[in-house]
């Protein structure tokens, strides 16, 4: 079948819009009709690679129903509402890799966005997955919104949750107010943390993060943001959460963990979580000798099978505002604007892409 999507023909140039074409599913495969599908800054790293993997298709985030499944599929069903993510609901040594299905346009091979060997994308009307990338949305839960779960607020809420165990009354510092810094103040506040303090450039952002639990801030384009959180809080927090990944940022995030105290086996945990681009960080070994502890938060170290129905019960229940997080809402065929916008620092929380 042929589908609507936007697909990066070449390097440096805008993605265009045009007709995919769709195999039938496979036997492990899931045809999923698109509500709605997050706009993210791991995108952002794929489109600005002078090396794409071109021609290419993208997202990784999305609500939608399904439309058909394959003979092997048992857990969603045609006419189920679903969540798409790019991280395998339940992956095991036991359960084999997922099978992205054979994408063409015009009769070429189509490739996926990182990480591509999950074959998941999101970025058109409708798409083919790997039942792997698929979890079950309940019927009367909004699908514009919680499209968003599948990667930021996974991502986010995951780092605080899984990553960290941030306990309650943990001091945290945040770096970074867009949608995944958004989810992790979010998470840290529904844990019972204090102080929860985010760090960003623009007073704005700060403003916003406290409609999500963040109770201090550090405006980092005008003060030393390290000393600043190192003030706060008599040295540093128990858990420093970076979700931008620049080279300053990682700096930053580890000097802000506290040191080891005496009688102590470590001391504060610095959690990438951000994707790391850009240029490295200069990191002296004698931060670690500190005992520090720095630890990654791929996709929030999130398992969506057990992750996802928490997610959407804090939603329901008032404690994760996706409502307020997701700021701007784009048509499909408006994908280059909304990329423009990001990369611009021009969405406060998360942007969406409604079909």
């Amino acid at each position: 079948m042929k589908t609507p999507a936007a697909i990066y023909l070449e390097a440096g140039k805008p993605m265009v819009i045009d007709d995919i074409d769709l195999p039938d599913p496979g036997p492990t495969h899931v045809i999923v009709k698109q509500y709605a599908t997050g706009v993210c800054h791991s995108q952002l790293h794929e489109l600005d690679r002078p090396n794409a993997n071109v021609p290419l298709v993208l997202g990784h985030e999305s609500t939608g129903v399904v439309t058909a499944v394959g003979s092997d599929v048992t857990h969603v069903k045609e006419g189920d509402n679903v969540m798409v993510t790019w991280v395998p609901r339940g992956a095991s040594p036991l359960i084999p890799p997922p099978t992205p299905a054979a994408i063409t346009y015009k009769g070429t091979q189509l490739n996926y966005g990182a990480p591509a060997a999950t074959g998941t994308f999101t970025w058109a009307e409708t798409v083919a997955v790997d039942e792997q990338m698929v979890v079950k949305l309940e019927s009367d839960v909004a699908t514009d919104v919680t499209s968003v779960i599948g990667c930021a607020v996974m991502t986010g809420c995951g780092a605080a949750v899984n990553a960290a165990m941030v306990r309650p009354n943990s001091s945290c510092a945040i770096i970074g107010a867009g949608g995944v810094g958004l989810s992790i103040i979010q998470a840290c506040a529904n844990l019972g943390a204090y102080p929860i303090i985010a760090v960003d450039l623009t007073a704005e952002k700060l403003a916003f993060a406290k409609q999500f639990g963040a109770t201090h801030g550090v405006l980092a384009s005008e003060t030393d943001a390290v000393a600043e959180v190192a003030a706060m809080t008599s040295g540093g927090v128990e858990f420093a959460f970076d979700a931008i990944g620049i080279g300053k940022t990682i700096e930053q995030a580890l000097l802000m963990a506290r040191p080891r105290r005496l009688g102590e086996r470590e001391g504060g945990t610095a959690v990438l979580v951000g994707v790391p681009h850009g240029a490295a960080p200069q990191i002296s070994p004698f931060h670690l000798f500190r005992g520090n502890v720095y630890r990654g938060a791929p996709g929030g170290c999130s398992v969506p099978d057990r992750d996802f129905p928490m997610l959407v019960r804090w939603y329901q229940e008032g404690k994760l505002p996706l409502d307020l997080m997701v700021t701007q809402r784009y048509r499909l065929e408006q994908i280059n604007e909304a990329c423009d916008a990001l990369r611009n620092g021009e969405i406060a929380g998360r942007a969406i892409v409604e079909f």
